[in-house]
Formats: structure tokens, C-alpha cells, sequence
């Protein structure tokens, strides 16, 4: 007996795993069909639209270069957990190493921050283009979005960090099964048999403070574009003023509704639920992005209509001629 639960902590200490859906089979298969289609739409749109941002000279703005940002980030996310996450819908054990699971919950954590944070970091920046257009190049100079960038990045790790320590300071005790698809935090901590009321606490108290705070940003910035758009004399002005702010509203509210159920009941018995969610916050709402983004957006859909008919790479190629 002694050297069976010698043999679970010698387990616990090199690899977990993760049972995902294993009793849906299924079901299962079905998702690795929606997952990998959903994945491909992810890293070729987002890619795509990194790709027009750095190609188009139109798109050389404060605005996009947040949104490359955010394409960045949803590649990355995504591509922390679902590959391997594709795998193992395929195998009857599902497993992942400890060091992989410790680094699979920090990265998925940290980007999922980050994201919070830049979102509030456009949101300003539509506030200045609208409500202080004459000196918004003054405002948003190229020094002033590097700095914003790089707060939204280190936030969003730093904050990862902290949880991640605490978490893996805690005492397992040979339980290594996680209930879900990744190393997701609160699946984490359910393994762990000591008292968990300090990181549940904190968890709540972070995602309150990494949530609220530029949802309140974002919130008063729109309060104030839309007192703006109220005095802008033309209609058209007007309706291009708020369609480049629509499509970001609608990615904000899409977010922070599935991030608010995920973490502000971080003791929710509903795993099935859980699971549910966690597949909409990091599958599916990153693919949406570059979707939204494009169909709401005149110029980006004007740039990737000038790639697809050969004139962008055309005027890019020109500027660098071959000289033989």
C-alpha cells in the first residue's frame, strides 16, 4: 500500500492528466473536427489580419497597431493548449508533464490578462481619436503605444506569476487527474489537498482588479465617444466615427461576459459548465476577433480586397525595387 501512494506521488510529480470529455467519445470527436476547424480559421484570420497591418500604409495607426497586438495574443493563446489538446481527443489517456501543465497554466493565464488590459488600452485610444482629434497624433505618438503595449504584456504576466507561485506551492498529495481540457487554474487547484481559501480568495480579488478597473475604462470611454457623436454635425462622420468603436464593443462584450462566469465563482460545482465555458473563452472567442474586426471595418476590408487582387504586394514590391 505505502508503495502504491508512493508510486500516485511519484505521478503527481511527473505528469497529470487531463480527462477532458474521455466519457463522451463521441462527443469528442466532433469537437477535434470543430476544434481544428476553428483553430485553422484562428491562425490564418488573425495572421492575415497582423499581415494587412504591416502591409497596408493606410493601417499605420495607433488603432491597428493595438489590434496586431491583439491578433498576436489570440494566436498565442490558442496555441498554448488546443494543439495538444487536439491529441488527446484522439487518445484514450490524455496526458501532459508537469513542467508542461505549470507552463500551460501560467502562459494561458497570463494572455488571458493581458487581453483584459489591452482592451481597455483601445478603448482610450478610441476615446482620443474622437474626443481630441486635433491632437491625437500628439497624444498617441509611437513612444505613448509602446508604453501602453508593454503595461497591458507586463500585467498580464505579472499577474500569472503571482498565481502561478502560490499555486504550485501547494501540497498535491499524489492527486494528478484534472477535470478539463487543459491545466486550466481552477481545475488545478481542485487537485490540490491542502487549504486552497487564500488562492481561491486572491484569484477573486485579481480577477476583480484585472477586470473592473478597465471595464470601467472602457465603459466611461464610450460614455464620452457617444456624448461626442452626439454633437458631430454630419451623419456620416458620425457613423464611421462609431463603426471603427463597434466592432471593439462588441469583442469587449463578448470577453469580459465569459471571463466574469469563469472567474468570479471560482468554487462553481457545474464542471461540465466550466469545461463549456472555458471552449468559448479560448476556442472560439479568438477566431471571432479577426471576423468582427474585418466585417465591421471598411479599411481593413479595403486592404484585404488589395492583397487579394495583387495591387498591395504590387505597391509594396515597388518601393523595393530589384536591381540587377
Amino acid at each position: 500500500m505505502e508503495s502504491e501512494m508512493n508510486g500516485a506521488k511519484q505521478t503527481a510529480e511527473t505528469e497529470f492528466v487531463l480527462v477532458g470529455l474521455h466519457d463522451h467519445y463521441d462527443l469528442e470527436m466532433v469537437l477535434f473536427v470543430l476544434c481544428l476547424g476553428i483553430h485553422s480559421a484562428n491562425v490564418l484570420g488573425n495572421t492575415l489580419l497582423i499581415g494587412l497591418n504591416m502591409l497596408y500604409p493606410h493601417l499605420h495607426t495607433p488603432m491597428y497597431f493595438f489590434l496586431s497586438n491583439l491578433a498576436l495574443m489570440d494566436i498565442s493563446g490558442t496555441s498554448v493548449f488546443l494543439p495538444l489538446m487536439l491529441v488527446n481527443f484522439l487518445e484514450t489517456q490524455s496526458t501532459i508533464s508537469f513542467p508542461g501543465c505549470a507552463l500551460q497554466m501560467y502562459l494561458t493565464l497570463a494572455l488571458g490578462t493581458t487581453e483584459c488590459v489591452l482592451l481597455a488600452m483601445m478603448a482610450c485610444d478610441r476615446y482620443v481619436a474622437i474626443c481630441q482629434p486635433l491632437p491625437y497624433s500628439e497624444l498617441m505618438s509611437w513612444h505613448t503605444c509602446m508604453w501602453m503595449a508593454t503595461l497591458s504584456w507586463g500585467e498580464g504576466f505579472a499577474n500569472s506569476l503571482l498565481h502561478s507561485i502560490l499555486t504550485w506551492s501547494l501540497p498535491f498529495c499524489g492527486h494528478n487527474i484534472i477535470n478539463h481540457f487543459f491545466c486550466e487554474i481552477l481545475a488545478v487547484l481542485k487537485l490540490a489537498c491542502g487549504d486552497i481559501s487564500l488562492n481561491a480568495l486572491l484569484l477573486t480579488v485579481s480577477s476583480a482588479v484585472v477586470t473592473l478597473p478597465p471595464l470601467l475604462l472602457i465603459f466611461l470611454s464610450y460614455v464620452f465617444i457617444l456624448t461626442a457623436l452626439l454633437w458631430v454635425p454630419s451623419a456620416a462622420g458620425g457613423h464611421k466615427a462609431f463603426s471603427t468603436c463597434s466592432a471593439h464593443l462588441t469583442v469587449v462584450v463578448i470577453y469580459y461576459g465569459t471571463i466574469s462566469f469563469m472567474y468570479f465563482k471560482p468554487k462553481a460545482k457545474d464542471l461540465y459548465l466550466n469545461k463549456l465555458l472555458a471552449f468559448f473563452y479560448g476556442v472560439v472567442t479568438p477566431s471571432l476577433n479577426p471576423i468582427i474586426y474585418s466585417l465591421r471595418n471598411a479599411e481593413v476590408k479595403a486592404a484585404a480586397v488589395a492583397l487579394l487582387s495583387g495591387d498591395l504586394l504590387s505597391r509594396k514590391m515597388a518601393r523595393f525595387p530589384v536591381v540587377l
